[in-house]
C-alpha cells in the first residue's frame, strides 16, 4: 500500500479472513493493484477464528465491506452463511472469494482457475497426464474441479479416507477418472504431485509424502507460496518444482475483477507479492 492511499467515508473496503493470517501476502497485491489504477478501495486482513465465523459474516454486510478472500479453515464453513453461490463453487463446495451485492452475499472460488493460469505461466500442460492430490479440503475440491477436466488420471490421498471417498464422487461425476490413492509409496508414477495440505507453512511440519521416491521430470507443486522444504527436496531430485505464489496471484486477479470489474495490472499485482515475500 503506498504512501498515496488516503482512506475516506468514500473508500470501498475490501480483505481477507482466516485463522492464522499474519501470513498472508494479499494485502501488499491488491492494495497495489488499488493504487496502480487510482482506486479509492483497500484491503485489510481479518483474523478470524473457527468460532467467530458467523459473525464476522454477518459484519460484512454490517459494515457494507465490499469483498472478502476466505482462507483457511473458513472455506467450506463459509458456505453455510451465504445468500448465494456460483455453479463452480457449489460443485467444489468451498469458495474463497465473497462479493457483497447490494447486501446479498455470493460466494465464488477462484482457485482453480487461478491454479490452472499459474500452470500455463510455467509452460505446464496438464493434458494426458497422471496427477496426484495430496490433500482433500477445499483447496483440493478446487484443483481436482479444474484438473479432472483435463488430465488423463486423477488420484487422491489423505487422512480423511471419508473425504478422499466424497471428493474422489464427486469428481467423477465430471469425468470418471478419479481414484483414491491408498498410500504414498509409488509417488513415482505420476507426472504431477500437488501437496494441497498445510504441511510445510511451519518448518517444523513434516513433508508431506517421502521424496526419495520421487524421479527427475516429475513436476511438483506446493500450494503453499514460499520455498519449502518439500520443494528443496525435490528440486534436489531433479523435479521440476512450482510454489503457489503463482496460484496466489492469479486467484487475486480473478477476485480483484469480481469486486472492481476492472482488469489489474498483473505485473504490478505479481512486484508487490515477491517484495512481501522478502
Amino acid at each position: 500500500m503506498g504512501a498515496t492511499l488516503k482512506i475516506n467515508g468514500k473508500t470501498k473496503i475490501t480483505g481477507i479472513i482466516g485463522c492464522p493470517i499474519k501470513h498472508t501476502l494479499s494485502p501488499a497485491m491488491h492494495n497495489a493493484a488499488y493504487e496502480s489504477l487510482s482506486l479509492d478501495y483497500c484491503y485489510v486482513p481479518f483474523l478470524v477464528s473457527p468460532d467467530a465465523l458467523e459473525d464476522a459474516i454477518k459484519a460484512i454486510k454490517a459494515l457494507n465491506i465490499l469483498g472478502i478472500n476466505v482462507t483457511v479453515p473458513h472455506k467450506e464453513k463459509v458456505m453455510t452463511y451465504l445468500d448465494e453461490t456460483d455453479r463452480e463453487a457449489a460443485f467444489i463446495g468451498a469458495v474463497n472469494t465473497l462479493v457483497n451485492s447490494d447486501g446479498r452475499l455470493i460466494g465464488y472460488n477462484t482457485d482453480g482457475r487461478g491454479f490452472m493460469q499459474s500452470l500455463a505461466e510455467n509452460a505446464i500442460d496438464t493434458r494426458d497426464k497422471d496427477i496426484l492430490i495430496i490433500g482433500a479440503g477445499g483447496a483440493a475440491r478446487a484443483l481436482g474441479y479444474s484438473l479432472v477436466q483435463e488430465a488423463k488420471s486423477l488420484s487422491l490421498f489423505g487422512r480423511s479416507k471419508m473425504r478422499v471417498h466424497n471428493l474422489v464422487h464427486d469428481l467423477n461425476r465430471i469425468k470418471n477418472s478419479v481414484s483414491s490413492c491408498m498410500d504414498l509409496s509409488a509417488v513415482g508414477r505420476y507426472h504431477m504431485i500437488i501437496n494441497a495440505t498445510p504441511l510445510g507453512l511451519k518448518k517444523e511440519d513434516p513433508l508431506p509424502l517421502d521424496t526419495s521416491s520421487l524421479k527427475p521430470g516429475q513436476i511438483v507443486y506446493d500450494l503453499i507460496y514460499k520455498r519449502t522444504r518439500l520443494l528443496e527436496h525435490a528440486s534436489e531430485r531433479g523435479c521440476v518444482t512450482v510454489s503457489g505464489l503463482g496460484m496466489l496471484l492469479w486467484q487475486g486477479v480473478f477476485a480483484f475483477e469480481l469486486w472492481t470489474g476492472r482488469r489489474p495490472d498483473v505485473e504490478v499485482m505479481r512486484n508487490a507479492l515477491l517484495q512481501a515475500d522478502r
